[in-house]
């Protein structure tokens, strides 16, 4: 099945608790994972891991935050039609562009001939209650989608 790489951009800790969610959910699917924030990553990544779960909280009017915009740019280098990928993030509802982050993820990823396999998870905030489900869910769903492509 290969390795997964759950790469995120988190400050207040709620993307990181999403990562962290998601990657229980993919090892008790029996996938394999590493987590790496971006700021210690570049876009190489993309040579080493075939399956990619990517995610960053959306700072001010619906924008990247600044600890993902270099390997935001660095996809470009990359032809991404090869990889399993989906995407995740956090947001609040109280702003305008809820998640916004995760759309121009979507955008750069499709740009690069990349396929999200899966609807892009967007939690509110902290992940708590239902919301951990969902994130715990995500993770066992790409595991099955991982195991569905290389069968």
């Amino acid at each position: 099945m290969g390795k997964t790489a759950i790469i995120y951009a988190s400050m207040s800790g709620n993307t990181e608790a999403i990562a962290d969610l998601i990657e229980k959910g993919l090892t008790s699917a029996g996938a394999e994972a590493e987590k790496f924030e971006t700021m210690d990553i570049d876009g190489s990544i993309f040579t080493k891991y075939d399956h990619f779960l990517i995610g960053a909280y959306t700072w001010g009017d619906g924008e990247l935050p600044d600890e993902m915009l270099d390997f935001y740019d660095e996809m470009d280098e990359y032809d991404l039609s090869d990889k399993t990928i989906a995407l995740f993030g956090s947001g609040d509802t109280a702003y305008e562009v809820f998640c916004g982050a995760v759309d121009l993820l979507a955008e750069k990823i499709k740009d690069n001939n990349g396929v999200l396999v899966m609807d892009s998870l967007k939690i509110e905030c902290f992940p708590d209650g239902e919301q951990e489900d969902e994130c715990l869910e995500f993770g066992r769903q790409f595991a099955g989608v991982v195991q569905t492509a290389i069968l």
